[in-house]
């Protein structure tokens, strides 16, 4: 039986990262992301955006692995960044018994879009830098310039102090 869990976002923190250490020296970078839907407005039939809210995680994984550092350098409130994560469902019981889950995003591979992070860590054309945990996927070479160089970072949003986040 075939199994994928796997998902792929644009959007923009929420929230400046929260940082943690372990005390096997590993870290991770908790933050909110924030991704819009899009629907027809029924009685106006203009076309709505609908935010959907999420908690992320990202962990400095194996030798190499510094994908938390990198987030806590690059990425605060509004930043910009396209995430490729896999869900995984956190479950737990209250002290009152009750039982509570929540379905967060965990990090693979992320890439920043806001251009006023040229300059730092030798980012490619655009402002766009990849990270990644492991391999690069096939696709990288054939992603839409859109999403890899972007020539205004913000695109359809509104100015940073007109966020609702």
């Amino acid at each position: 039986m075939a199994n994928l869990n796997r998902v792929f976002l644009i959007g923009r923190l929420t929230r400046d990262p929260e940082m943690r250490t372990f005390s096997n020296g590993g870290k991770v970078a908790k933050f909110g992301f924030a991704v819009n839907n899009r629907k027809r407005n029924q009685q106006t039939g203009q076309w709505e955006d609908e935010p959907v809210w999420l908690n992320c995680e990202a962990f400095n994984r194996g030798e190499a692995g510094t994908m938390a550092d990198r987030i806590e350098r690059n990425c605060r409130k509004g930043t910009q960044l396209y995430l490729e994560c896999h869900l995984q469902l956190d479950q737990w019981t209250t002290q009152q018994g009750e039982k509570r889950q929540q379905l967060k995003m965990v990090v693979d591979n992320l890439q920043l879009l806001d251009s006023r992070h040229d300059g730092e860590e030798g980012g490619s054309p655009g402002g766009a830098k990849r990270y990644e945990s492991g391999n690069p996927p096939a696709y990288d070479e054939d992603m839409p310039p859109s999403l890899s160089q972007s020539s205004s970072p913000r695109g359809d949003f509104a100015p940073e102090s007109d966020l609702p986040f």
